[in-house]
């Protein structure tokens, strides 16, 4: 079993066997030359048939390996390119994910192999769990913690919808192929990680101020991906292979801590709610899509700005249970500037201006992304409820 999954299974000693068993992932392989092992293994598990799903970029640098190393072994192996929308972007929608199921129908695949960033894994995972057949991770950029995720974020008619799924067999991740993704995308998986902030604070508030589910095993293990990525930042900033193993092994540790709790609370709070309702925004106006750790990054320094705002203000908590408690836990969430240097640091955007969101969209979002995700109780939903009537 991987040191990776032995060491969250440790700090999460309290959960009972067979949730621990449900996060293993064998094989869960991150090192130089990874993606050698995902013929093999395919033939290890007995596969004849497997659809390889990637978009025009990740099938050239992952997608065709898989190919020709799988077929060198007998195994029947085709090849679906996600095709971009009118705008040129792939987003997990119902379009992409009928594409994708149509090409398993056609050859009676077993398995679905995800070469790809996020988007590819979210389509892969949905597809593969309607047709009822597993699928493996090969990440080509360290840019989501959403590899081993069992949530798929599906784009419905315009509308993004968080969509229970399946998480992969196996993670195939080639630090080789990571460490010559762009730059962008190594910045917005920085971004996603800087994300866990803002959602453990919302996680707890949301425990102690609307009765959530909560468990600190879980929140511990996201703090500790969260406080490696900080710590190593500038290695990361780099994009050396050892930066890179740092951040994919701290975005697939927040995975694994969403699996142990079954929910995305540690890893998704209000500032993946802007970012959604960004996100959502931009498909309704028809413009080009941004890289989703990116948003979430500066959503995060926006979140932060808000509740420290909040908490400086005289009457800012006073629609909460224990304003000073409340308080409390603000004063140790980082604020905003430092939130944006660490952004910086790693090249990339720290500001709704850099990133394109204009003041309106930003303003708007503040008040009303909170209904994105209606079953959870954020500082942002329960400002915005209580305080301001919406």
């Amino acid at each position: 079993m991987s040191s990776l999954v032995q060491s969250v299974q440790k700090l999460a000693a309290g959960f009972d066997e067979r949730t621990l068993k449900s996060i293993e992932i064998e094989p869960l392989v991150i090192e130089a030359g990874a993606i050698r092992g995902v013929a093999p293994y395919l033939k290890e598990q007995g596969y004849a048939r497997v659809v390889v799903a990637a978009d025009g970029v990740t099938c050239e640098i992952a997608g065709r390996t898989i190919e020709e190393e799988a077929a060198a072994l007998g195994i029947s192996v085709a090849i679906t390119i996600i095709k971009p929308d009118k705008q040129g972007d792939v987003i997990a929608d119902e379009a992409s994910i009928i594409q994708l199921l149509l090409d398993i129908q056609h050859h009676e695949a077993q398995v679905v192999v995800a070469a790809g960033s996020g988007t590819i894994h979210d389509i892969s995972r949905y597809a593969a769990y309607t047709a009822g057949i597993p699928f493996v991770s090969v990440p080509t950029a360290p840019s989501v913690d959403g590899f081993n995720s069992k949530g798929a974020p599906i784009i419905i008619r315009g509308e993004k919808k968080t969509i229970a799924a399946i998480g992969p067999d196996a993670i195939f991740a080639d630090l080789a192929i990571l460490a010559a993704a762009p730059a962008a995308m190594v910045a917005a998986g920085f971004g996603d990680m800087l994300g866990k902030y803002t959602s453990l604070f919302d996680w707890r508030f949301g425990a102690a101020e609307g009765g959530e589910s909560y468990a600190e095993p879980v929140a511990e293990i996201t703090r500790l991906a969260l406080a490696k990525c900080v710590d190593h930042a500038d290695a990361i900033a780099r994009r050396d292979q050892e930066g890179v193993r740092i951040l994919i092994e701290a975005l697939i540790e927040s995975g694994l801590a969403m699996l142990l709790f079954g929910q995305s609370h540690s890893a998704s709070g209000s500032e993946h709610h802007l970012s959604h309702y960004w996100e959502m925004e931009y498909i309704r106006l028809g413009r080009r899509q941004l890289l989703h750790g990116a948003k979430v990054g500066v959503a995060c320094a926006e979140i932060s700005k808000l509740y420290h705002r909040l908490a400086a203000e005289e009457a800012g908590l006073s629609f909460t249970a224990d304003p000073a408690k409340v308080r409390e836990a603000i004063a140790a969430l980082p604020d905003e500037r430092t939130i944006r240097c660490w952004l910086r640091a790693v090249g990339g955007p720290s500001t709704t201006e850099e990133l394109g969101v204009d003041a309106e969209l930003l303003a708007r979002s503040l008040r009303e992304a909170h209904r994105v995700r209606p079953n959870r109780y954020t500082l942002l939903r329960a400002y915005n409820t209580k305080q301001l009537g919406r």
